[in-house]
């Protein structure tokens, strides 16, 4: 028989990386990732009043909703089979303060949508933030105290937050304000008033990133903020500080973890994965969504591959989730996949 060896096999030693992806079928079964609808989140924004639905110019194709169409949009999100929204409110400006105190406001706008959704929509969760950027006149996460961004006054409101909203049915708080202690006192928090059952999910690791210019135009923060939040988010050039912020929420109690913003902290995620063995979600910020959005929009790129590609590129980086304003244009690709 003739020997048909080529100079490829002797270089190779016979191992042919392109066997398993000669055929669709071959590359199927080889693959090592998968992203499913239950893989996603839907970040959404709201604002007073009812019947509105309004465009955000930064995030084409997000809309702030009222209550009212909020809860139309989250029965479609369920019926998709996504398993979680994640709610933001755009309050009115007369309504922020020094403090935020409209957040310890029992029928705020964030807890009114909580217990219209859930009064409608019975088989999907809600997350809620306790930051108090929405709710401050100075666009900051926390209470601002001559030029300070003061961290246990703040931990003490975000915990009263949390039960609130704990009490109108949000199913996990997660908290994105960054201050030191706030998961274990939310933690205790909340376990003194009884949701014992209602989780934490942390924002473990916040970064100063210039990737969520889009979302302070949407909840209406970006003229507000003076100075930066260099003082309590994780800058981008620290990856071991990062973990061990992220310690420091898993020593407290914290059940899952989350990475902002996402695709330029792949490595967060994958370390935190390593780390912890807790379950990890990514936040594919308003920036993100937006460069994808604009470049599609341009025909510069097939907008729904690199879309579909960059929610995968977060289950190989570990992720087990991710939060996406992707989330509802991905699982009706998934459903006809």
């Amino acid at each position: 028989m003739m020997d048909k060896t080529h100079l490829v096999d002797h270089i190779t030693g016979h191992r042919r990386m392109r066997r398993n992806r000669k055929a669709d079928w071959t590359r199927r079964l080889v693959q090592e990732n998968r992203l499913t609808v239950d893989d996603l989140i839907w970040p959404i924004f709201l604002v007073p009043g009812s019947g509105i639905v309004d465009p955000i110019p930064a995030m084409p194709g997000v809309n702030r909703m009222s209550v009212d169409k909020a809860v139309e949009a989250v029965k479609e999100a369920a019926d998709l089979g996504i398993p979680a929204i994640a709610t933001f409110p755009n309050i009115a400006l007369d309504l922020r303060d020094q403090t935020g105190s409209q957040i310890l406001e029992a029928n705020n706008l964030l807890n009114q949508a909580t217990i219209a959704i859930k009064k409608a929509v019975t088989n999907i969760g809600i997350i809620t933030d306790v930051a108090l950027d929405p709710f401050t006149d100075h666009g900051h996460d926390g209470i601002l105290r001559e030029g300070e961004i003061v961290n246990d006054e703040t931990v003490d409101q975000v915990v009263r937050a949390a039960i609130l909203q704990a009490d109108a049915g949000s199913d996990i708080i997660a908290p994105s304000e960054m201050m030191d202690g706030r998961i274990g006192a939310i933690r205790r928090g909340l376990d003194a008033a009884g949701h014992q059952s209602v989780g934490i999910m942390s924002y473990a690791t916040k970064f100063s990133s210039g990737y969520y210019g889009p979302y302070r135009e949407a909840i209406s923060t970006a003229g507000l903020l003076k100075g930066d939040k260099n003082s309590y988010y994780v800058s981008p050039a620290n990856g071991t500080e990062a973990v061990r912020d992220a310690a420091l929420d898993v020593e407290e109690g914290a059940d899952m973890l989350m990475v902002k913003p996402g695709l330029p902290y792949l490595d967060i995620c994958w370390r935190l994965k390593e780390a912890f063995s807790l379950p990890v979600f990514a936040y594919q910020v308003s920036g993100e969504y937006t460069q994808i959005k604009a470049a599609g929009m341009q025909g510069w790129i097939d907008e729904q591959r690199v879309m579909m590609e960059s929610l995968l590129c977060f289950k190989r980086a570990g992720c087990d989730g991710i939060l996406s304003y992707f989330a509802v244009e991905a699982a009706r690709l998934l459903a006809r996949a």
